[in-house]
Order: structure tokens, then C-alpha cells, then sequence
């Protein structure tokens, strides 16, 4: 039988604006599966009791927690995109910025010609890329 892998995003209570929010920033993104609690679970009616997405052709899982936990994302597990340009890389940047956290601002930090390392307001982390530039 084969194992996959797939990131699975915890949330308590915001899982599907998150995904829903996701989704809208990728051509290739699609919700494929999206399971809700019900009345009479253990989960407050109308959380995602599991979702399925992908973001860029990978697929990604997440569910709202009905059990609080002490702990929440953290910059270590981040989704890193390499963006086609510019503008791609400033939009991405304007909309997962707004009501997060900066980590790296955007500069040339050397290895690219323009990065960011930011929280969304979801406090899901994201590295955003422009990579060198074709010198051939």
C-alpha cells in the first residue's frame, strides 16, 4: 500500500476561511473534499471536521481542532513559494501580509532577488521568492 505525505494545517475554529483564502491566491487551487461537524459531534457545528485542498498542484489537509492546545503554527514549518515574478510576488505579499506578521521584510538578502518570510493572519508561515534572475 503506498504512504503519502501531506501537510495537515490545525486551526481552532477559522480552518475554512483559511482555506477558502488560500485557495483564491492560486490559479492551480481547488478545494477537493470539505467535511463539517454536525450537530451531536465532537466538534462545534459547522467546523471543518477534515478539508482537502491543494495550493499549486500540492495537496495540503486541515480541520479545526475541538480540543484546545497550547500551541499554534510556528515559522519553522513554512510553505515557500517560488514566485514567476514580480508582480505575482507582490501580490501574494500585499494579501498574505494583511493583518499578519513580518518576519523578513521584502529585500535582495543575496540568495534571491527579492524575498519574505511573513505570518498570515491565520499564523500560518510563508516564505515568498523571486528568484535569481535568468542570466543566459
Amino acid at each position: 500500500m503506498p504512504h503519502h505525505v501531506t501537510p495537515q494545517l490545525m486551526f481552532e475554529g477559522n480552518a475554512e476561511q483559511a482555506m477558502r483564502f488560500y485557495v483564491s491566491l492560486f490559479d492551480d487551487a481547488e478545494i477537493i473534499r470539505l467535511e463539517l461537524y454536525g450537530p451531536e459531534e465532537p466538534g462545534r457545528e459547522g467546523s471543518v471536521k477534515q478539508a482537502e485542498f491543494t495550493l499549486a498542484g500540492r495537496r495540503y489537509t486541515c480541520i479545526d481542532s475541538h480540543i484546545s492546545h497550547p500551541f499554534t503554527f510556528t515559522p519553522s514549518m513554512s510553505l515557500f513559494v517560488e514566485c514567476e515574478n514580480r508582480e505575482e510576488f507582490e501580490r501574494l505579499l500585499t494579501q498574505l501580509s494583511e493583518q499578519g506578521e513580518m518576519l523578513m521584510p521584502p529585500d535582495d538578502y543575496g540568495f534571491s532577488t527579492r524575498f519574505a518570510w511573513l505570518n498570515d493572519r491565520f499564523g500560518v508561515s510563508w516564505q515568498l521568492n523571486l528568484g535569481q534572475p535568468n542570466l543566459t
